[in-house]
């Protein structure tokens, strides 16, 4: 295996200080009546304590979030303060590639001195987004009403084009087989299955219970509600939205929340359940592609960012991406020359669902654990984000 320079000299993720709670369908939990950032901070509180991390230790926070959500203006200092620790930090946002951007953001904070212990917590509820109504003064309203969520995913205010629509025309440029699409697709959801049957995703993910603002419980959140198996004939049968994508190649929205923490070498061995577990961050590079063509972004982020730290596909241990199409998959595979069933084999967004903020950060943290399972290597971690953007991260782990 080649070696490979590291971003940071300083920082590592501590192993097993991280967790995530489960992503249920948009409107299918309580978490659809909740204030999503208090409970992401609360819920925060409640993984530290699991690991058995101290919050005082914590002394930065950063957080990631897409939906607006009631007093985001106070963004990190209030979420700090629901976990029940004052500390500052600040707010980062880059669409679907947050997650990683919010984990980088810790780190520069960790190499930089400003921080020992940085927290990163992201989170979306994609259920009931908020209407934001805008000032438009080439409009004879004088304003005009944008519904936040739907409205993105629908229109492109670059291009004039739907998400949907970027998978259909991508597919077309590769000649992607529809039969190839459906294949990806039920084979994603058997490894999902398979791995949460074989209890890893235990380490990842961590159930909640839901309290209403008399402190009465609502629910619990426990299951990645939504997701069920799906079969190749049930696959076949789906009519198409746009080329290759149908209702069982495509993710769906869900609301959810994940965190992960960012420290130094010397810190490790006081937070970490296993100091002896070595992460650390080895490159990061982002891409950004013609109008309408989002599915083929990721590969080429990858292939720019192996050229400037000369590793290859060969040389990663595990591979995880966040993939909205079933497409992004076949794709990958073409531009890579790379088997698409050698990636994902925990699971991935395409079938436990999109809530933008913590998607790629509960990508990052099933790798870590399966890596660890392997006995370490490098991890390459990618996705697409809104705007033809292709984000790409490789960590080492030993």
């Amino acid at each position: 295996m080649k070696e490979a320079d590291f971003m940071f000299s300083k920082v590592r993720i501590p192993y097993g200080t991280w967790g995530s709670s489960y992503f249920p369908a948009w409107q299918m939990s309580a978490l659809a009546e909740v204030n999503i950032g208090q409970f992401a901070g609360e819920a925060m509180n409640r993984i530290l304590a699991k690991r058995k991390v101290a919050k005082g230790r914590l002394d930065y926070l950063v957080l990631g979030s897409t939906v607006p959500w009631h007093w985001k203006f106070w963004n990190a200092p209030l979420a700090a303060s629901c976990m029940g620790r004052r500390v500052p930090g600040f707010h980062v946002e880059s669409a679907c590639a947050t997650g990683l951007l919010a984990t980088v953001a810790a780190a520069a904070e960790v190499e930089a001195g400003s921080a020992e212990v940085a927290g990163v917590l992201t989170f979306d509820r994609t259920s009931d987004s908020p209407v934001g109504v805008f000032p438009e003064r080439r409009a004879y309203q004088r304003t005009v009403p944008l519904a936040d969520v739907w409205d993105n995913f629908g229109f492109d205010p670059a291009t004039g084009g739907a998400m949907i629509a970027t998978a259909g025309l991508a597919a077309r440029k590769y000649k992607i087989d529809r039969r190839e699409v459906d294949e990806i697709a039920c084979f994603r959801h058997q490894q999902y299955f398979e791995a949460k049957a074989s209890g890893i995703l235990d380490k990842v993910l961590v159930p909640l219970d839901i309290l209403n603002v008399q402190g009465r419980p609502l629910g619990r959140v426990d299951d990645d509600l939504g997701v069920r198996p799906l079969s190749m004939t049930e696959l076949r049968a789906m009519r198409e939205l746009d080329t290759c994508v149908t209702g069982g190649t495509q993710t769906h929205a869900s609301d959810g929340m994940a965190t992960l923490l960012v420290t130094t070498k010397e810190k490790v061995s006081e937070i970490s359940p296993k100091p002896e577990i070595d992460i650390r961050f080895v490159a990061k590079f982002d891409m950004r592609t013609s109008p309408g063509l989002m599915p083929e972004a990721p590969a080429m982020a990858v292939q720019k960012m192996f050229d400037r730290c000369g590793l290859t596909m060969d040389d990663m241990a595990v591979v995880k991406n966040h993939n909205p199409f079933a497409v992004n998959d076949a794709i990958f595979a073409q531009a890579m020359d790379y088997d698409w069933r050698q990636m994902n084999k925990t699971g991935c967004s395409l079938v436990w669902g999109h809530p933008q903020g913590p998607t790629l950060t509960r990508t990052m943290i099933e790798a870590f654990e399966e890596a660890v399972s392997l006995g370490g290597g490098y991890v390459l971690i990618f996705g697409c984000a809104a705007g033809d953007v292709g984000t790409s991260a490789i960590f080492k782990v030993s």
